[in-house]
């Protein structure tokens, strides 16, 4: 049986993509199959939209997409949580197309029985990443100070709210883009910082009366390690998710060492699907009735057709969008 999937066609400057008709998969023993109903669209999905690699995932012909809802059509033998007619909230790889396999660890239920595909779809990749980077790397414990760098983004919006979830004392959120910081305080930011100014720094002195942050949550990384350095309080963390601002730059070790900062890495690159299974867990512990409250939630910006998604990874690359950009797979 033939599906559409959204397909990386090689090496080369912008978007490679194109709508293909490929063989629909099958689910191996501790996999499930998905009739997709949307996907929704991360930056990664750039980088592999021109060749690149995320993970073992990309180069010419893989099928995009990291995260999708659907409903269960078929399960593998080792799967026992989820059977055919689920409606689930699924990450992993070749989520834009019609069908789509996931690890059966790799996929959660609809947090609500009334909750649209369409919102289903922004969840996965933000409620793991934010939890494990909030809670289980950063350690975040209530009346404490915390910056998310990448603040307007997806994830970084979800970050915001566990953070308030979880009892944080200032919610400070970070962006190039100073009229995105008008729209986060309902996400739980309590002080957004402008990071398009040089001496942004201080703006988190004069937020946490001089002392810095508990917790930095750095999506951005680049040029500006130093100022999240000097914007983290004596005996701090930061926890290094994404490199959005670039992958290298000059660090200052002598001030690291002054403030005795623990910097931590984090990637679900190279976590075996045991190790997400784990996340999984412990993020369904402890944000499943939040979710259910209607207290953790992503805004989409637009809905697309799967057939333009080249134009919507289009989109996406201005970073003009507020919210979630998601794919209609029906």
């Amino acid at each position: 049986m033939q599906m559409r999937a959204a397909v990386q066609t090689g090496k080369g400057p912008g978007i490679r993509v194109e709508i293909q008709s490929i063989p629909r998969p099958s689910p191996g023993p501790t996999e499930l199959l998905t009739r997709n109903h949307c996907a929704a669209l991360n930056r990664a999905d750039l980088g592999i939209a021109a060749g690149g690699q995320h993970g073992n995932v990309g180069g010419a012909g893989t099928i995009l997409g990291l995260e999708w809802a659907g409903e269960v059509i078929a399960t593998g033998a080792e799967v026992t949580r989820f059977k055919p007619g689920d409606r689930v909230i699924c990450s992993g790889s070749g989520g834009y197309a019609d069908y789509a396999v996931a690890d059966h660890r790799r996929v959660f239920p609809m947090p609500l029985g009334n909750m649209s595909y369409a919102e289903g779809a922004t969840l996965p990749v933000a409620l793991r990443t934010m939890h494990d980077a909030i809670v289980t790397n950063g350690a975040l414990a209530a009346g404490q100070d915390i910056l998310i760098h990448g603040a307007s983004s997806g994830v970084g919006m979800m970050g915001l709210q566990i953070a308030r979830e979880m009892g944080a004392r200032r919610v400070l959120g970070s962006s190039t883009r100073a009229e995105k910081l008008t729209r986060l305080a309902p996400f739980g930011m309590t002080h957004g910082i402008d990071i398009s100014q040089p001496d942004w720094a201080d703006q988190v002195m004069e937020a946490t009366e001089g002392r810095g942050v508990d917790l930095v949550i750095d999506m951005i990384s680049g040029p500006g390690v130093n100022e999240t350095l000097r914007a983290t309080a004596i005996c701090g963390r930061i926890v290094n998710v994404g490199r959005l601002g670039g992958a290298q730059a000059n660090f200052n070790f002598d001030l690291h060492a002054l403030r005795r900062i623990s910097y931590i890495g984090v990637t679900f690159r190279t976590r075996s699907v045991a190790e997400v299974g784990r996340i999984s867990e412990l993020t369904e512990a402890d944000l499943w009735e939040p979710l259910k409250d209607g207290r953790l939630r992503l805004p989409i910006d637009r809905i697309m057709p799967l057939d333009n998604v080249a134009e919507a990874l289009g989109e996406m690359a201005t970073n003009q969008h507020f919210g979630k950009i998601v794919l209609d797979c029906t």
